[in-house]
């Protein structure tokens, strides 16, 4: 195309996500359950207002989508954005958090395996973007899915040795889930950009190469740097 976007990463990651996506489908379980009376009321009029916050933004949604290019044009525009504050996983410490956790801090948020081969090939350029850009302003928040404990997933990171990112995790696949029934998940990896506030910007499924200027031109873009 006249642009240079390109519409797909390449041949080896595509064949790889088809895989991957297809294992994660077969693998993710919904979860059930939540509040019930006055909480529940509070917390969905808590969301919604989260919600009304974030569909503001759409046109930004869509500048930073279209600084998308490259390597990383698989990104889409949030339609409409909304708020991803709530997703739960577990901090570096084993606690548990939420986005919410993050406010103030625009963060690409990335959901991976050790089973994943995509997600694995893709892990050291995320490290490498978080090292290149991460700071007070922007975060790589790579979360693991492995549902067993943290000693396999611990080790990959040890044997390919990622040192810029912090360890998040969340065994139960619930924020999976989450993104997979707002529409924004259908296999491993997925990656969303959210604001500082929250929201949801731009999402993607299947694996990028994160270490590239388009990357950090993406990212310079949701920050504002770009204009």
């Amino acid at each position: 195309m006249a642009d240079g976007r390109k519409l797909f990463p390449t041949t080896r990651l595509i064949l790889a996500a088809l895989l991957a996506g297809a294992a994660a489908g077969a693998l993710a379980v919904y979860v059930s359950g939540g509040l019930e009376g006055n909480n529940a009321t509070v917390a969905t009029s808590a969301i919604a207002a989260q919600d009304r916050v974030c569909a503001a933004k759409t046109e930004r949604a869509k500048k930073v989508a279209a600084a998308a290019t490259g390597h990383v044009a698989a990104m889409l525009p949030a339609d409409p954005p909304q708020s991803l504050a709530g997703l739960a996983f577990n901090d570096p410490d084993g606690k548990p958090a939420t986005l919410a956790g993050h406010a103030g801090k625009t963060v690409l948020v990335n959901l991976w395996a050790t089973w994943c081969a995509p997600c694995r090939a893709e892990m050291p350029a995320l490290d490498e973007l978080q090292q290149k850009m991460g700071g007070d302003s922007f975060e790589v928040v790579a979360i693991n899915v492995d549902t067993g404990d943290d000693a396999k997933p611990k080790a990959f990171l040890n044997e390919i040795k990622v040192s810029g990112l912090a360890y998040y995790s969340d065994h139960s696949m619930g924020a999976f889930n989450e993104l997979k029934a707002k529409g924004l998940a259908l296999g491993l990896p997925v990656t969303v950009l959210v604001d500082d506030e929250g929201c949801l910007l731009a999402h993607m499924n299947g694996p990028a190469e994160w270490s590239t200027p388009d990357a950090v031109r993406f990212i310079e873009t949701a920050l504002g740097d770009v204009k």
